[in-house]
């Protein structure tokens, strides 16, 4: 990916944006040359929680050795010196360190079962209206404030520190112990429009506010490279930089929209589906519809929801390999062309969807539970699986944004799809028809361009004191990135 710029020569820069996701790993390397930005994917890798003894765990070592492969394949394809480096990835999980930065164990995935026992115990001492005054931040049992009382419950030993794991890859590259506001906010433990943790929320939780990082704004240099990849001559000197270290922060700043009428879906794993606001919207109605206020760039807040997303195909795609059918999602797209409207739809957010492991048998527990029939769990049906599963993404989108317009007064036009999802073309022509707006594709890589656009933008000086990193600036990088060749 390539683009021009008409505007003043900048200075020529080189960055490395480090993508982690659930599924897959992407390391990537920015060249702008002072009028033209290049975007390469150097090396991907894949990603998944490992289950042991009944809980599912993420293996750090695979994910630090991946990060580091990428960061020596970027040294090699490098014209001259990288400049910085930057990490963003998937929220909530978090790594406990001990005794010389040391990890306790492999984290625990967001996805094992542990905190739906922990969530309900904390609302008996914390009511959730409470926790939402407090914090803005959407009911999700996998949120970090109901992981580090799990931790509590379960007298697991505690660390020194404990860091979200796109910080904790930053720290083991040589940077300080922070937590990134973006990032912080969706532990649902940060003051909601401040970059203050919540005391009140650390005391009923029982966890000690001397383990958590400083919250520092996104933009900020950590530190610079140290270790054996600093020897190399394109690593000499380069700077460690927290973008926003939410992998939904760094796919917005990526969109780099103009005006106030639109709204975004970041489309994966999971579906991020909201708007911009100037600041957290903590109102009743916020609260009834279960919004979210994560932190953005500049103060502002991202009001959105978590709706399960490429996921229940993904899980379904596993099984159907694990009898050995030959499906694959471009077929699978293709297939269901064919197919009429399904005659019921899917509630896409039921808890039990959440879940790994026979995602064709869960859906139809799902269907069974609100009167409706099962689908033929038979590989050959997997299309209809397909159709019902993209039919009932595009209905639950629609609803989420009716949602945001009556929550907010926003009179969203324009809906930007970024991430994987933005390539479903047939996904795409369902959300126009359900959701009534004018659908336009951004960036397949949208956090990486977001990531890196953070990064340039920091070295071109655009930094305010409060908020860290200039948004305006972001999104001019990010049109620069993203602009056609």
């Amino acid at each position: 990916m390539s683009g021009t710029t008409h505007a003043r020569q900048l200075p020529a820069r080189r960055v490395v944006a480090v993508d982690l996701g659930a599924e897959s790993c992407r390391v990537s390397l920015l060249q702008w040359d002072g009028h033209q930005a290049t975007l390469d994917t150097v090396h991907r890798f894949c990603n998944a929680p490992a289950e042991k003894q009944g809980h599912m765990y993420w293996d750090l070592a695979h994910i630090r050795a991946g990060v580091e492969e990428g960061l020596a394949l970027c040294a090699k394809q490098a014209g001259g010196p990288i400049d910085s480096i930057g990490i963003d990835g998937w929220a909530v999980d978090y790594v406990w360190l001990g005794s010389k930065s040391t990890p306790l164990r492999d984290p625990f995935c967001y996805r094992d079962r542990r905190t739906e026992r922990s969530q309900q115990e904390l609302w008996k001492k914390t009511p959730p209206e409470r926790i939402y005054a407090l914090t803005g931040i959407q009911m999700l049992r996998f949120n970090t404030l109901y992981q580090l009382y799990a931790d509590r419950c379960e007298a697991l030993p505690l660390g020194e520190c404990w860091l979200n794991i796109p910080e904790y890859v930053l720290h083991t590259l040589g940077g300080r112990t922070v937590s990134e506001y973006t990032n912080a906010t969706h532990t649902q433990m940060v003051e909601a429009g401040t970059m203050q943790w919540c005391r009140e929320l650390f005391d009923s939780a029982g966890v000690d506010l001397r383990f958590a990082p400083p919250i520092v704004p996104p933009g900020t240099v950590v530190g610079t490279l140290k270790g054996p990849l600093a020897e190399l001559p394109q690593y000499r000197s380069t700077k460690l930089i927290a973008p926003a270290c939410h992998d939904t922060g760094s796919a917005v700043a990526g969109i780099a929209a103009e005006g106030d009428d639109w709204a975004f879906i970041s489309s994966g794993t999971w579906s991020l589906v909201g708007t911009v606001l100037p600041k957290a919207c903590t109102t009743d109605a916020a609260y009834r519809q279960n919004f979210s206020n994560e932190g953005g760039l500049g103060g502002t807040a991202r009001f959105l929801k978590n709706v399960n997303g490429m996921w229940l195909l993904e899980e379904c795609l596993r099984w159907w390999r694990e009898k050995q059918a030959e499906w694959d999602l471009p077929q699978l797209i293709e297939a269901c062309r064919g197919l009429d409207v399904p005659r019921e739809l899917l509630d896409v957010d039921n808890p039990e969807l959440l879940l790994s492991g026979r995602m064709p048998e869960r859906i139809n527990s799902v269907l069974r539970k609100h009167g409706f029939a099962g689908l033929p769990t038979d590989p050959n049906m997997a299309p209809q699986f397909a159709n019902l599963i993209f039919h009932s993404l595009a209905r639950r989108y629609a609803e989420i944004l009716r949602q945001v317009s009556e929550v907010t007064g926003k009179n969203i036009r324009r809906l930007f799809v970024v991430g994987g999802g933005s390539r479903n073309e047939y996904l795409n022509d369902l959300i126009r028809k359900y959701c009534g707006v004018e659908v336009i594709r951004g960036p397949v890589e949208s956090s990486t361009v977001g990531n890196a656009a953070v990064q340039l933008a920091v070295l071109d000086g655009s930094i305010e004191s409060t908020w860290g990193v200039r948004a305006d600036a972001v999104a001019c990088w990010s049109r620069r990135i993203a602009a056609p060749a």
